[in-house]
């Protein structure tokens, strides 16, 4: 957020406009699936409650943490019983441009549905997307050249 400050001080969301925490919860949910609420909501609380103090236990902050947790693995399994599972498998290699295709939806359902729970204005919806589809593509591709180099290792 300095750093968003420096280059886009006028900006008036506090959003992030690079929101890496959402490329987190989509390999989570594509890696734990239903899991990924348990190891994501201790995270996600802490966050809220040290963003928004003892505001964490308001109704739209709570309905914003069970939004962020529970889109992406809901996502994934509807479109498993749709019949496109998208889930590893040992026997297959991960389509990941399904999974980023998975995280750039999400990202509208997180984004629209947040600023719903909080009745934000339509500038931190913009801001919501962009910060989530441009934290995971950013996570995405730090991670593909961070294993590209430990591959290359001896």
């Amino acid at each position: 957020m300095p750093l968003q400050n420096v280059f886009f001080p006028e900006y008036p969301s506090r959003a992030s406009l690079l929101f890496l925490p959402h490329g987190v919860r989509v390999l989570a949910a594509w890696l734990l699936g239903w899991r990924s609420i348990y190891a994501l909501l201790p995270g996600v609380l802490i966050v809220f409650a040290f963003l928004g103090g003892s505001d964490v236990f308001l109704p739209s902050r709570l309905m914003a943490i069970a939004i962020a947790v529970t889109t992406v693995p809901a996502v994934f399994y509807l479109l498993k019983w749709v019949g496109w599972d998208l889930f590893p498998r040992a026997d297959r290699k991960p389509c990941w441009s399904c999974i980023m295709g998975v995280g750039v939806i999400t990202s509208f359902l997180v984004a629209g549905l947040t600023n719903l729970a909080f009745g934000s204005a339509r500038v931190e919806y913009v801001a919501y997307l962009i910060g989530d589809i441009s934290g995971l593509f950013f996570l995405m591709l730090g991670l593909y050249f961070a294993f590209r180099i430990a591959d290359s290792r001896p």
